[in-house]
């Protein structure tokens, strides 16, 4: 029998074309070609439930953190990091990406089929003391 996130990976084609970069971190595109659940997650950074920010000063420690709430918000909904299809990183400028990409790759581990990813530096987030947030876009099962 053919579980639900097997059928959803007939719906959700992931495309590296040969002419571009293959990277184990994102893939270069995804197509959405059934019927399945649209899950837009809102920008997450550092903060905990009662809305302290953790590792202040520290992008790698807040980069799990993100993660954490990243794998939360998802989970609310029935849905893992293995549904995202889009995931666009905020990173205050001056930061260094490495920490937060060695965070986000241990968080993603050995699954297949990564997301789009693009990481973008900016002058500031709405929390002065938050370092990095991440929004993404899941598509799940019905």
């Amino acid at each position: 029998m053919t579980s639900r996130s097997e059928m959803l990976f007939e719906q959700v084609r992931h495309v590296n074309p040969r002419t571009l970069q293959r990277n184990p971190a994102y893939s270069q595109v995804i197509e959405v070609t059934e019927p399945v659940r649209t899950i837009y997650v809102s920008g997450q950074n550092a903060v905990d439930r009662i809305g302290n920010i953790i590792g202040i000063g520290d992008i790698g420690k807040q980069a799990e953190q993100v993660m954490s709430n990243l794998k939360a918000a998802l989970n609310a909904v029935d849905a893992g990091l293995e549904h995202l299809v889009k995931v666009t990183i905020y990173i205050v400028q001056g930061q260094p990406m490495e920490p937060g990409y060695a965070a986000y790759l241990r968080a993603w581990g050995n699954r297949k089929n990564p997301p789009t990813v693009s990481a973008i530096y900016v002058a500031g987030l709405a929390r002065p003391e938050a370092l990095l947030e991440i929004d993404a876009v899941a598509v799940a099962p019905v």
